[in-house]
């Protein structure tokens, strides 16, 4: 488990997030609490590593979507999904989005205790912490350059995918190089592996 986890509560019902907030607080666990999915991604950078609790059903952006958006940013954060209005085919959709457990409101207090502990276990696991801040600081185009390489594209493939020139493509990928710290391609190839970039 990481020093100091912290577990990040989205959900747009001030009761719940003050319940699970008390609740978790009351174990000994840091939380930081966020009223919307796009509270939570307007300050993803100062995100610590620990889990996610989020709500499915929020306006703007839901919890499922929530995920996807943590997924593509490889965060080191397992996520708990809760929902007041649970079925079987949401349960797997959150499943398959990345959640470590699902959990029907209204929830036992223990249930809730025993997935985080659960989802912070996994945290190790998820992606290294480091390895999580150098792909942080990829734009968006070296993102998607670094994505080319790792489906095996040549750097003209990847020019004509993104309609740059593939010298352009060239420094993009020095670029990645430096920021990833990485020694040769099949190292950079493995730490994004590791942090499973599409």
């Amino acid at each position: 488990m990481v020093d100091n986890p912290v577990v990040h509560i989205v959900d747009d019902d001030e009761a719940v997030r003050q319940s699970l907030a008390f609740m978790l607080s009351s174990a000994g666990v840091a939380v930081r609490l966020y009223d919307s999915a796009k509270s939570f991604l307007d300050g993803i950078d100062e995100v610590q590593c620990g889990c996610l609790i989020t709500d499915v059903r929020m306006p703007d952006m839901t919890g499922i979507e929530l995920l996807h958006h943590i997924k593509q940013r490889a965060l080191c954060l397992p996520a708990i999904v809760i929902t007041g209005h649970g079925d079987v085919p949401l349960a797997v959709e959150a499943m398959k989005s990345g959640a470590v457990d699902f959990i029907e409101k209204p929830f036992d207090e223990q249930a809730i205790l025993d997935a985080v502990r659960t989802a912070l276990e996994q945290t190790d696991d998820v992606v290294d912490v480091e390895l999580t801040s150098r792909l942080a600081s990829l734009s968006e185009r070296e993102r998607q350059v670094l994505e080319g390489l790792v489906a095996g594209q040549a750097n003209k493939m990847i020019a004509a995918t993104l309609g740059i020139s593939p010298r352009t493509v060239e420094v993009y990928r020095a670029n990645l190089m430096a920021k990833m710290q990485a020694n040769s391609l099949s190292e950079l190839i493995r730490m994004a592996i590791l942090a499973h970039v599409p």
